[in-house]
């Protein structure tokens, strides 16, 4: 799992039939000083979030295959958490 930002969102005219119906955004990660690390990632939002939120990603592909309902598809990231704070000194 990694602390990231949505960073835009994902507009597809063709897709895997397995998306269909899901929004997907564009999540940069970043570290605990909210500074950039690392390439963006293509995540399915199950969430909502909102531009510039903070949110978790997750990289486990069973669960986003779960998600959509689909065990063939190409799906990996998946947001699993919008943040709402941290606490200082405690590490994400």
């Amino acid at each position: 799992m990694l602390l990231a930002r949505v960073e835009g969102n994902v507009v597809a005219t063709r897709k895997h039939p397995s998306f269909e119906g899901w929004r997907f955004v564009i999540c940069q990660p970043i570290n605990n000083t909210g500074q950039p690390e690392g390439a963006p990632q293509v995540a399915i939002d199950p969430h909502g979030a909102g531009m510039h939120q903070r949110v978790i990603i997750s990289s486990d592909g069973l669960a986003a295959r779960k998600a959509v309902g689909d065990k063939k598809s190409p799906a990996r990231w998946m947001i699993v958490g919008i943040v709402d704070e941290k606490e200082p000194g405690v590490p994400v």
